[in-house]
């Protein structure tokens, strides 16, 4: 007996290249067998007149389904039976592309000469690994050892691990070696113990060389890339005998909305709570329906937390005996709360007593528009609408999961999405570092913020998604993949096809640029503006005008609320002031009849407190809540009315330097306001443009007989005004039923309803997505709509076919979010129209213009930034917005923009990967056990989709793994260690490794449908490649990607040398470190 040592030339396999003679019969026991080893010993084996392999564990065995086997096992069973492909460090010789070759050659060769049994039971065959050569005209040899027991590249030693020592017995002599062919020959004869696989091990085998479809690589792709998500969610997360998938919802669902739907309950059982930021138009609404109706099923308590103007949306679906209700057979049974009751410690909410509600107790919470709890409060003392959130409804009672609806959860920073995760972390900033190694949220979204704030500096030119994404930290979109379910109308149309419904097709944009006064003697919007900028708005700021001597009692009776010193409290009345001279310039915009009543307002509070002042005795009540407080923005409301009400005592006040400053704002408010009078409706040119437009439509309807349109502004001082101005004449000269919502007074003209409530008025405007009653629909259709952004969010009106934005929001989701009321999934209108009303000034005029109003100091709220001085910074980076409005504007002039789609912006729709969970999920669910068991390497060829070939160009899709995962800083990419590059085959172009998901994307777009083989192309590729023989052009292709990735992540290791944790150690990876686990060839 000899021993090896498995290395230089006491090999294994060199040994048995010595040891094996023609006609010779080899007995083999071991734990796998693979194709590489085969290609390194063929020669030898082509010698044997027989091969008979034992599996020394259960291997491909048919009765392995039925039994109860643990986890642990089932695994590595499937290792063993997929392990025919290529094994531990077999896997960076498959980079040479020549598996395919060799699964043909092996094939052949198993048919005529190689017998495969396996044991049917663990632990039958308790011994090491053994071959046995008998040759015929010579000496037998044997060969026993724990190195012994895999037929791979390892267990021959060509391929060793470092550090690790083996050893093998080598018996020479016939007596030693027909021992262990006995024991070999007891095993093999007895078919209690083991059972033939020959043609499983051969199928096996042949996959690796047969032609397989694009589809089943797709899903063998991402059973790669997610098969951590597929063993750990082996269960459906939706429960059986439920009858969920009975429920009405359920069944009015597309197949997007139920892939979202599951992926959410799934979150929402792994981590407590999921946010759903699907974009607008993609119905939200029904996705946490179904979410409600399964939890419900379950006996779960709800709540629905929604803005005020949502409400009776939300009730509506849980009052079964309402004929309005299309789900009243599910019989909804969740509370419904408004935002602004959070506030609350006392009074009614619908049905609901708030002063003995037992916020903690319900199971699940649903919050609509969870925009809105984006910041929160830094003040240990004040208790916020967030904080009561977290404190009596999250935390207080029963744990409670939380579900977010958000078409725009990230608004102005990427801080907005931390707080909304504390709402489901509670707080907790390690929640995720055990599950998804994500050590601290807090630290996570601050790298990101940071590296988003460096990225918004750049030219425009270089701002775009794909230079984010290789900016910020990968930990962050790890992040959003983590708790966030997130698509785009693009997405859903490019990658569900028409299972996923269809949409209008959208017009080019109107646009209108009409100047104020048809007669033109009003002086220009620049002139106006100038003068509006003069103005000192001394009635917002009485606190400025404090004598030194008495303000310290203003310190200590508003430091609470207003700043802890003086100067503070007046920077923040400073602000409020200058929130009202923008909006005076925005009422302008919108129309003159708003501006009008606005100017008339802002007098009546000059000449009130001028008059005070010759009352010494008098004080002023310095409360925002008593103004005018009508803005077309959120965020500028809130700010006005931070602080609640001060009082300024009149006495203490400089009051020669205040009366100065209301005298010439009196004088100049006077001239504005003269000359607003002097534009009557007759010579108002926007107001008739308007009504010349609504008649040119109606006479040449979009769509057969759609005479609807939604008209916008965002004041309700200019939906009255078009109200009164148009509603008559529209009634009588076309036949055209207007009404107007706007939040507080809701009208029609002629048609009698049972109530003028906002849902009536919207019911019969959009009677069929309302799926009002044949009864109501009796009473007639409403035509116009005038209204207010109360409805810009939550509101599906696809009946209409025209949305005209009377002003332009500065904002331009919110005309986005604007156009999504009409431009909805599902839609019976072939097409839509937008039009817009612009300002009669040169867009760069009106860029620059906001940047004069804007160069000011504004209130806000500190929590959501972490920067000491907030005011200046909340004014730094509104200028900084100014850099990228201005092409965000020119957009919408000449086309209608998705979220996603705003120059400048980021949508968290591009980087989620919950929708291949899903469909992976269900593949594997129709397909069981076909992808864990299938083999490593394998590939498919398929056409690029006709509706792509504008922008891709023939290449390869590679799915690689990284084999060490130690030497990668994991910060270049959310999927690490696995990577989806795809490469034109020139090597010209190349999608960034960092960037996962367009590659899915792509590859998912060439696959779908493609259920089998395309044998013309398999025919062209397999002449191309010699049967695979000649791969060198995808080998090169092949280096070239990984020469991408070794490349980023030297430089991203470099960067590593200055921050805390492990130096990343790039700079050592080569061709060899990287798996390839499979291959789309695009032709």
């Amino acid at each position: 007996m000899e021993y090896l040592d498995n290395t230089g030339r006491q090999r294994l396999g060199d040994a048995l290249r010595d040891s094996i003679d023609d006609g010779a019969k080899l007995s083999i026991i071991a734990s796998y067998f693979t194709v590489f080893a085969f290609g390194e010993l063929k020669d030898e084996l082509s010698k044997v007149d027989e091969l008979r392999f034992i599996f020394d564990e259960p291997t491909f065995a048919k009765q392995m389904e039925s039994e109860k086997d643990p986890r642990e096992f089932v695994v590595r069973r499937r290792s063993r039976e997929k392990g025919v492909g290529g094994t531990g460090l077999e896997l960076t010789l498959r980079n040479n592309l020549n598996q395919r070759a060799l699964a043909r050659q092996c094939a052949e060769w198993a048919r005529q000469r190689a017998t495969f049994k396996t044991a049917k039971q663990r632990g039958m065959i308790a011994t090491t690994g053994s071959y046995h050569v008998d040759n015929p005209n010579a000496e037998s040899h044997a060969f026993m050892g724990s190195a012994a027991n895999a037929f791979t590249l390892e267990g021959l030693g060509y391929e060793r691990k470092p550090g690790v020592v083996t050893g093998i017995s080598h018996f020479q002599t016939s007596a030693e070696a027909m021992g262990l062919k006995a024991m070999f020959d007891s095993v093999w004869d007895n078919p209690a113990l083991v059972e033939d696989v020959t043609e499983e091990v051969i199928e096996q085998v042949s996959t690796l060389y047969r032609e397989n479809s694009p589809e089943f690589v797709y899903f063998l792709t991402l059973y790669h890339l997610f098969r951590d998500f597929m063993e750990d969610e082996t269960e459906d997360p939706i429960r059986p005998g439920l009858r969920f998938e009975e429920s009405v919802v359920w069944g009015k669902l597309y197949d997007f909305q139920r892939d979202a739907v599951v992926g959410a309950i799934r979150k929402l059982e792994k981590y407590k709570g999921c946010i759903i930021a699907d974009s607008v138009g993609l119905g939200k609404t029904y996705e946490a329906l179904a979410i409600i109706k399964y939890y419900e099923e379950r006996n779960g308590r709800v709540l629905v937390l929604c803005p005020k103007r949502l409400r009776d949306n939300w009730t509506l679906w849980t009052r079964g005996n309402d004929e309005r209700n299309p789900l009243a057979d599910d019989r909804f049974a969740y509370d419904v709360l408004n935002h602004t009751d959070l506030s609350r410690y006392s009074g009614m909410s619908g049905d609901i007593d708030l002063e003995y509600l037992r916020w903690g107790n319900y199971d699940l919470l649903v919050i609509d528009e969870s925009h809105n709890f984006r910041n929160k409060s830094t003040d240990a003392e004040k208790t916020d609408r967030y904080t009561r959130l977290i404190d009596d409804v999250i935390r207080a009672g029963v744990r409670t999961k939380v579900l977010m609806l958000s078409a725009t959860p990230v608004n102005n920073k990427l801080l907005d999405l931390r707080n909304q995760i504390e709402l489901i972390t509670e707080g907790d900033d390690e929640y995720l570092a055990e599950t998804d190694g994500i050590p601290s949220i807090t630290q996570v979204t601050r790298v990101a913020q940071q590296r988003f704030n460096e990225w918004s500096k750049l030219d425009d030119s270089e701002r775009t998604t794909e230079s984010f994404v290789n900016a910020v930290n990968a930990d962050y979109f790890k992040l959003l993949d983590v708790l966030t379910i997130a698509r785009s109308r693009k997405h859903i149309t490019k990658y569900y096809g028409a299972a996923s419904g269809t949409f209008p097709t959208r017009r080019p944009p109107i646009s209108f640029q009409t100047p104020i006064d048809a007669r033109g003697e009003l002086p220009p919007i620049a002139e106006l503006n100038d003068m509006i900028a003069q103005l000192t708005f001394a009635q917002y700021q009485v606190l400025s005008y404090v004598r030194y001597d008495q303000q310290r009692k203003y310190e200590d009776r508003y430091g609470d609320t207003w700043g802890k010193d003086f100067q503070s409290q007046v920077n923040r009345t400073t602000a409020v002031a200058n929130l009202m001279r923008v909006n005076v310039l925005k009422r302008m915009e919108s129309s003159v009849n708003s501006f009008r009543i606005t100017l008339r307002r802002i007098l009546d509070g000059c000449v009130d407190l001028r008059g005070r002042l010759d009352n010494v005795g008098a004080s002023v009540n310095y409360d925002m809540r008593g103004t005018d407080t009508e803005f077309d923005d959120d965020d500028d409301a809130e700010e006005f009315v931070a602080g609640g009400r001060v009082h300024v005592d009149l006495r203490d006040v400089d009051a020669l330097r205040l009366r100065q400053d209301l005298d010439y704002d009196i004088e100049k408010l006077r001239l504005l306001l003269s000359y607003a009078d002097a534009v009557t409706p007759e010579r108002d040119a926007k107001l008739i443009r308007l009504r010349e437009y609504i008649a040119e439509k109606v006479t040449n309807p979009y769509n057969p007989g759609n005479r609807k349109i939604l008209v916008f502004s965002a004041f309700a001082d200019t939906t009255d005004y078009l109200f009164d101005q148009l509603a008559g004449p529209l009634k009588r000269e076309l036949g055209l039923e207007c009404a107007e919502v706007n939040g507080g007074a809701n009208r029609t003209y002629s048609l009698k309803l049972r109530r003028t409530t906002f849902e009536a008025i919207l019911a019969h405007f959009s009677p069929k997505s309302k799926e009002l009653s044949e009864r109501d629909r009796n009473a007639g259709e409403i035509d116009i709509v005038f209204a207010t952004d109360c409805i810009s969010e939550g509101q599906n009106l696809q009946d209409c076919d025209c949305l005209v934005n009377y002003d332009i929001h500065w904002n331009p989701v919110r005309i986005i979010q604007r156009f999504g009321r009409i431009d909805r999934l599902g839609s019976e209108n072939k097409e839509i129209q937008l039009v817009n009303f612009w300002p009669d000034i040169a867009l760069d005029e009106y860029i620059q213009l906001e940047g004069r109003v804007k160069g000011r100091m504004v209130l806000m709220d500190a929590s959501a930034t972490g920067e000491e001085n907030v005011l200046e910074s909340k004014a730094a980076g509104e200028m900084n917005d100014l850099k990228y409005r201005r092409q965000q504007l020119e957009q919408l002039r000449t086309e209608v923009l998705d979220l996603e789609d705003i120059s400048g912006g980021i949508s968290i729709t591009d980087f989620a990967f919950d929708d291949f969970r899903v469909e992976l999920q269900r593949y594997a669910k129709d397909n069981p056990g076909l992808l864990e068991t299938s083999p490593v390497g394998l590939h498919a060829i398929a056409p690029i989709p006709d509706e792509l070939k504008g922008e891709v160009r023939p290449g390869v899709i590679f799915c690689l793994k990284q084999n060490d995962e130690r030497k990668d800083p994991k910060d270049t990419n959310p999927t690490f260690p696995y990577y989806v590059v795809y490469v034109t085959d020139d090597g010209a172009r190349m999608t960034k490794h960092t960037q996962p998901k367009p590659a899915l994307d792509l590859m998912r777009a060439a696959c779908s449908g493609q259920h089998e083989p395309l044998l013309d192309l398999c025919k062209t590729f397999n002449a191309e490649t010699r049967d695979g023989l000649r791969m060198d052009a995808y080998t090169d292709l092949l280096d070239d990607v990984v020469a991408a990735i070794t490349g980023v992540q030297e430089t991203k290791g470099m960067e590593s040398l200055f921050s805390l944790g492990e130096v990343g150690s790039g700079v050592t990876l080569g061709f060899n470190d990287y798996s390839l686990l499979s291959f789309l060839v695009l032709r």
